[in-house]
C-alpha cells in the first residue's frame, strides 16, 4: 500500500488530536472527582452527576444533530463542535456554582456530539479508498492516547493545580486544535443527512436493538464502578491523588495492550466469541476485587486486568454492530455511540448511589449490569 501523502498525514494527526481533546475533556471528571467536589463544595455523588449529564446530552443529541446538520461540510461540523466544547470548558472553569457546572457539561456534550460522529468520515475523505482503514486507525489513536496520557494527566493537573486550571487547559486545547484543523484539513462536501425515519428503523430493528442493549449495559457496568475510581482508590485502598493518576495510567497502558490483542485475535475468532470473552474477564475481575485484600498491589493488578478486558469488549462490539447492520452501518455506529454514552450516564449515576452504601455495592452493581448485557446478547 502506498504511503499516505504528507499533507493528508498531517491532517489526520490534527483530527486525532481532536479525538484526544474530546475524550480527555469528556471523562476528565472521573480522575478529578475529589478536586471538583472540593473546589465547589459538592458531594462526590453530585460531582459524578457531571459525567451523567454529559453522557445523556451526547446520547440524545449525537443522532439528532446528524439529522439536523449532517448535510453540512464535515470540517465545519468539527470546527463548530470544538468551538462549542472550548467555550463550555471555559464556562466550567469559571463557574460560580453547581447550576453553571451542570449547564457547562450539557454544552460540552453538545460540542462532543458534533465532533465524534464525523471524525472517521472526515478522515476517510482525505485519502484513497485503499488507505481509509489506516486513516481511520490514525484518528482513533487519539482516543487510545486519551486513556493512556490524557486522563492520567488530567487527574494530575487537578490534584496539583486544581479543577479550574484543568478545564481552562481543556478549553485552550480545544481552541488550539480547532485552529490547527482549520489550517491543515482541507474542506470537504457535506455528508448525507440521517432521516428520522432511518433512525427509527434502526432503533426498532429486531436484531440491532438487542445489540445496542448489550453495549448499553456493558457501559453501565463499567461505569458503575469506574466513575468512582478516584474515591475508591482514596478511601478503600488509601492511595493519594498521585496514585489516582498512576492508576489511570495503568488502565491506559493495559487498554492499548488489549487493543493490540484484539487486532490479532479478531482474525481467528468471531465478534461474539471475543465479546463473551471480554465480558467474562471483566466479571472475573470484579469478583476478584470483591474477595481480595485492599492493598495497592491487588488494585494495580485488577486495573491491568480491567482495562485489558474492556478493550477486548469495545472493538468487538463495534465489529459486531458492523456485521449485523449491513447497509445501515453508518447510522448503527452513530446510535452505538449514543447507547454507550447512555450507559455511561446510567452507570455514573448509579455509582454515586451505590458508593454511599459501600464499595462492594459498586462491584455488585457492575456485575448486575454485565448480567443484563449477557442476557441481551443473542
Amino acid at each position: 500500500m502506498d504511503a499516505i501523502p504528507r499533507p493528508a498525514a498531517l491532517a489526520l494527526r490534527s483530527l486525532s488530536l481532536a479525538y484526544f481533546v474530546q475524550a480527555t475533556g469528556a471523562l476528565s471528571v472521573v480522575g478529578s472527582l475529589a478536586a471538583i467536589a472540593g473546589e465547589w463544595g459538592l458531594s462526590e455523588t453530585q460531582a459524578a452527576l457531571l459525567i451523567t449529564v454529559f453522557g445523556v446530552t451526547f446520547a440524545v443529541s449525537a443522532p439528532l444533530l446528524q439529522v439536523a446538520l449532517g448535510h453540512l461540510p464535515r470540517r465545519r461540523q468539527v470546527l463548530a463542535g470544538l468551538s462549542v466544547f472550548s467555550v463550555a470548558a471555559l464556562l466550567f472553569a469559571l463557574a460560580p456554582g453547581y447550576g453553571t457546572l451542570l449547564s457547562a457539561r450539557v454544552v460540552m456534550g453538545l460540542g462532543a456530539a458534533l465532533i465524534g460522529p464525523v471524525l472517521g468520515a472526515l478522515a476517510a475523505g482525505l485519502v484513497e479508498q485503499k488507505q481509509q482503514g489506516s486513516a481511520i486507525a490514525t484518528v482513533l489513536l487519539g482516543l487510545s492516547l486519551a486513556g493512556l496520557v490524557g486522563m492520567p494527566l488530567a487527574a494530575w493537573v487537578a490534584a496539583a493545580w486544581g479543577a479550574r486550571p484543568l478545564f481552562l487547559l481543556i478549553g485552550a486545547a480545544a481552541a488550539g486544535v480547532a485552529l490547527l484543523i482549520r489550517a491543515t484539513v482541507p474542506a470537504q462536501p457535506g455528508g448525507q443527512a440521517i432521516t428520522l425515519v432511518t433512525l427509527w428503523r434502526v432503533l426498532t430493528d429486531a436484531v440491532l436493538l438487542p445489540a445496542f442493549l448489550v453495549v448499553f449495559f456493558i457501559a453501565a457496568g463499567v461505569y458503575a464502578t469506574y466513575a468512582f475510581i478516584a474515591p475508591i482508590i482514596r478511601d478503600v485502598f488509601h492511595g493519594s491523588a498521585h496514585i489516582v493518576s498512576a492508576g489511570l495510567a495503568v488502565l491506559g497502558v493495559a487498554g492499548v495492550l488489549g487493543n493490540l490483542f484484539v487486532v490479532r485475535a479478531a482474525r481467528r475468532y468471531s465478534a461474539n466469541a471475543m465479546l463473551l470473552t471480554g465480558m467474562a474477564l471483566l466479571a472475573a475481575d470484579l469478583l476478584l476485587l470483591m474477595v481480595s485484600p485492599h492493598n495497592m498491589a491487588v488494585l494495580f493488578a485488577a486495573l491491568l486486568f480491567w482495562a485489558f478486558a474492556t478493550d477486548i469488549v469495545w472493538p468487538s462490539q463495534q465489529r459486531r454492530i458492523v456485521e449485523l447492520s449491513g447497509e445501515l452501518r453508518g447510522v448503527a455506529l452513530a446510535l452505538t455511540a449514543s447507547f454507550v454514552f447512555s450507559g455511561i450516564a446510567l452507570g455514573s449515576a448509579a455509582a454515586g448511589l451505590l458508593y454511599a452504601h459501600g464499595y462492594v455495592y459498586n462491584l455488585l452493581g457492575s456485575l448486575l449490569f454485565l448480567l443484563l448485557a449477557r442476557i441481551s446478547l443473542k
